[in-house]
């Protein structure tokens, strides 16, 4: 919100917004909202969430491919692209996700995203060792198996995950590429869960380094504006 400032009347989609929870915080802060993800029953639950929210009529859930995005939406343009925690992740090409951004929103139109730090997804699970890479390898995933999730403690029946990690030149490229102007790029000593064992949350759902631990960024943040067309482009 400090970010974008009031969205009140403006559209916004939300790349990969799972059961929707983020996308109807918008909605409710007045923003026209579109969330769109690849699993059906996320899909679902989000309607779902809307319904029982009061916020149907402020919503439209799609369910796609992020990479497919622009189509699924019929060339639908937004004011601003929001991409919230965990979601660069599960994609293989960051640059083909810049083109997928630059096709949805108006010329003019702002991108916020806030995701896991790179640097932070290198360690182990126990934060202690530098174990994966750092850059972007598409053809050389990540591969874990491991059948409890991050939420309830529940168990899934479909428990290998592929990943893989995108530099913070690699996103950054790929918007400037394309024409995009970065107007912050933020690094944070902090995140939102308990991403290793030793963070420390002395204000309530903000996890930060304990008192003489070596800081490194755990999370960033990204503000940036579509190109203008101009006369000459057009």
């Amino acid at each position: 919100m400090e970010a974008l400032g009031d969205l009140t009347g403006k559209t916004l989609v939300h790349l990969q917004c799972h059961f929707g929870m983020d996308t109807l915080s918008w909605a409710r802060a007045g923003a026209i909202v579109t969330g769109v993800d690849f699993s059906p029953a996320a899909i679902d639950e989000a309607r779902s969430l809307a319904q029982r929210a009061g916020l149907s009529n402020r919503s439209t859930f799609v369910c796609a491919n992020v990479l497919d995005a622009p189509r699924a939406l019929s060339g639908a343009r937004f004011d601003v692209a929001y991409v919230s925690l965990g979601s660069l992740c599960w994609l293989p090409d960051v640059d083909a996700w810049g083109g997928v951004v630059a096709d949805v929103l108006e010329p003019g139109g702002r991108l916020y995203i806030h995701d896991v730090h790179p640097l932070s997804e290198c360690l182990d699970s126990d934060g202690e060792r530098i174990t994966y890479g750092y850059f972007e390898e598409p053809n050389d995933p990540l591969i874990f198996d491991d059948s409890s999730t991050y939420t309830d403690g529940g168990k899934l029946s479909a428990s290998t995950t592929y990943e893989w990690n995108h530099s913070i030149g690699e996103i950054a490229a790929s918007l400037i590429s394309r024409g995009f102007v970065l107007d912050a790029l933020m690094e944070h000593d902090w995140t939102v869960f308990q991403q290793f064992p030793w963070l420390v949350d002395p204000t309530p759902g903000l996890f930060s380094f304990p008192k003489g631990r070596v800081r490194i960024p755990l999370s960033f943040t990204i503000l940036a504006r579509a190109p203008r067309v101009t006369k000459e482009s057009t």
